[in-house]
């Protein structure tokens, strides 16, 4: 009962607080609201070196003490061990990458007779990927979440489309992005159009934190790195609660300073709440300093992100971003350092693929 009356409380939270905001400054609402969304209301600070200076060195820092460790526990690390569980590589992850080589050229490409499936050819892309990142953890262990955890595998693609809603919804108050053929869609059809693409989200990242599991290397050294003890838990839940609620109260108000919460909102409350539930935490192994699990969700993310920009860049349904501050030196069509935002929702795919399962979600061994 507790579970579900804080599940609804956080639904309500993510979709009533930052239309309550815009209501408290008197401004109209139906523009948040509008499906699919079509209209550009907020214009956003133009760049500062100043800001992007700051979050650069920052963001390099953070990237640097870790990639250090990693770096040097590999060259004190013994050889890797030969892999008796190492598989052929098998027939269906051959032929995703063969589909997905052939989607990838569809989606870049304006065949007259590919006119009416143009617009979606983002989803088989993505669902050639999960199957081709399945098939290279199924060589390297025998086992992977397609295979053996085939329920939780399928279980993911219907939370990831509402979770990924989510984020649309939110998108709205700060524009950070927007699709260039909404308004070409009936509403249904935007439904189903970003509905499909959606639902392969937390199958990818989740996909590809398993694949890196399979190889200790990436991770080596993180397994000692920094205990992370909260003291006054109860307080700092409730404290994360206030301080990310009246966040998200004035996201539509202030975008350009609260649009971060778009990526970190959500994963502090729902780790607020869990402490609340007196559930186990989503991340146990940090009390040890172990930052392995981690650090595999920020990369995955990582990895997917770049994939999901690069399909996204020369596609006919595509997404353009518009950043306060950094909006500058863009990778595709993402500037540089909207990269990091990926690190965090790594760490949000973890945890709200662990309400899935009953073991809090660790797909793969530390």
């Amino acid at each position: 009962m507790q579970k579900l009356l804080n599940l609804t409380s956080l639904t309500a939270m993510l979709l009533g607080l930052p239309l309550c905001g815009v209501w408290l400054t008197k401004a109209p609402v139906s523009g948040y609201l509008e499906f699919p969304p079509r209209t550009r209301f907020v214009e956003h600070a133009p760049f500062s070196w100043p800001i992007f200076l700051f979050l650069a060195a920052l963001i390099i820092a953070i990237l640097l003490f870790f990639l250090i460790r990693i770096f040097r526990a590999n060259l004190t690390a013994e050889a890797p061990s030969v892999n008796t569980t190492a598989q052929r590589f098998p027939w269906w992850g051959w032929f995703a990458l063969q589909l997905g080589i052939v989607f990838w050229m569809l989606a870049w490409t304006r065949f007259e007779w590919m006119a009416p499936f143009q617009r979606y050819t983002f989803t088989p892309q993505w669902l050639c990927y999960i199957l081709f990142i399945n098939a290279l953890t199924f060589r390297k262990t025998g086992r992977c979440l397609l295979t053996d955890k085939t329920c939780y595998f399928l279980m993911l693609f219907p939370l990831s489309a509402a979770f990924w809603w989510f984020f649309e919804y939110l998108n709205r108050f700060v524009q950070n992005w927007w699709y260039t053929c909404g308004e070409t869609f009936t509403p249904l059809q935007y439904f189903i159009a970003a509905t499909l693409p959606f639902a392969t989200v937390l199958p990818a990242v989740l996909s590809t934190e398993e694949a890196l599991a399979c190889d200790k290397r990436i991770t080596a050294g993180l397994e000692n790195v920094l205990s992370v003890r909260m003291h006054k838990p109860d307080a700092l839940a409730w404290i994360t609660l206030v301080v990310s609620g009246g966040g998200l109260l004035f996201i539509g108000r202030f975008p350009d300073l609260l649009f971060p919460l778009l990526w970190v909102a959500p994963l502090l409350l729902l780790i607020a709440f869990r402490h609340l539930e007196k559930r186990p935490s989503f991340f146990p192994e940090l009390k040890t300093g172990d930052w392995r699990r981690i650090y595999r969700f920020a990369l995955s993310a990582l990895i997917c992100g770049f994939f999901w920009e690069l399909w996204n860049w020369h596609s006919l349904a595509k997404w353009i971003y518009s950043i306060p501050y950094v909006d500058r030196f863009h990778l595709f069509e993402m500037p540089i350092l909207g990269y990091a935002g990926y690190l965090p929702f790594g760490l949000e795919c973890a945890v709200v693929a662990a309400l899935l399962d009953r073991k809090n979600g660790r797909s793969s061994p530390q």
